[in-house]
């Protein structure tokens, strides 16, 4: 006798969860510990999380690091829609090709891409040095130490994560639609903006709130194109910590941004399942 399956079940059970209790008390250990810090320190109440109001600088803070967010969520979405649909309507090879430079780009270290960044931009830098040399300007652009070019940085590390959900969502795409569209009259821009573009807005929402989510914690691009000048969420909580020590205010800001985290994957969910982004079953 092998048991029955309600035997077999509970005795794996037995074997896992040592390392089910082990992953869970270390991940809910340090949140649970922040959000307690966040309530605590420097003394017991709600006063860190009062200060977003009261604030002048933390309120400054959190618009900046929207705003940026902002404006890199819509960028990388144009461009990732752009690139999405060059990939769905090419050849199986080429798109296998397009897949595996858009993979490529994920091993790179977003340090090493932001000292790229910071060589090209640069007042001597590659792309400075060439308008010069045209004579398309006469002073170098000041590409660093504004928020121009922390955007630039973000734009181009948050592209590919765009792509991928738009990718699963155009693939979903039944070619018989579109057919359909085309053979009742309707022009190739009437069939994109009416039909194709629609069909895409569960990919749209996801894309964009993929991106927004993940632009929330910069802290590497910020700190090295802002030069200190565009100070984001994720920095600030640094300073709190190591400089200032103000250990209450960085929870405070840790715990905010986890839970606006969870509510954007909440509603992120209602769009897309959430594994199908990163090339998981569409099922």
């Amino acid at each position: 006798m092998n048991g029955s399956p309600i035997t077999r079940i509970g005795t794996g059970w037995l074997l896992v969860l040592p390392f089910l209790a082990l992953v869970v008390t270390l991940f809910l250990g340090p949140i649970v510990n922040i959000l307690w810090l966040s309530v605590t320190d420097p003394e017991p109440g709600l006063g860190n999380y009062a200060a977003l109001v009261t604030s002048d600088n933390l309120t400054g803070i959190l618009w900046t690091t929207i705003r940026i967010c902002v404006i890199t969520t819509v960028f990388s979405v144009i461009f990732g829609y752009s690139i999405a649909y060059a990939m769905v309507h090419v050849a199986q090879g080429s798109r296998n090709r397009m897949l595996s430079l858009l993979l490529v780009s994920f091993w790179i270290s977003v340090l090493v891409r932001t000292f790229s960044w910071l060589m090209l931009l640069g007042r001597k830098g590659l792309v400075n040095e060439t308008l010069v040399n045209i004579g398309i300007i006469v002073e170098p652009i000041e590409f660093m130490r504004n928020e121009l070019g922390v955007l630039i940085g973000m734009v181009h590390y948050m592209i590919p994560y765009a792509v991928l959900p738009l990718l699963a969502s155009m693939q979903n795409i039944d070619g018989r639609v579109l057919s359909a569209s085309r053979s009742l009259g309707a022009t190739g821009n009437q069939t994109f903006w009416r039909v194709y573009l629609p069909l895409t807005k569960p990919g749209l929402v996801a894309a964009s709130l993929l991106v927004f989510i993940l632009s929330l914690g910069f802290y590497v691009t910020p700190a090295i194109l802002g030069g200190g000048k565009v100070l984001m969420v994720a920095e600030y909580i640094s300073v709190q910590i190591l400089v200032t020590l103000r250990w209450g205010t960085a929870a405070m800001l840790a715990a905010l941004m986890l839970f606006g985290v969870l509510a954007l994957l909440f509603l992120m969910s209602r769009f897309m399942k959430l594994s199908t982004i990163f090339g998981g079953a569409k099922a």
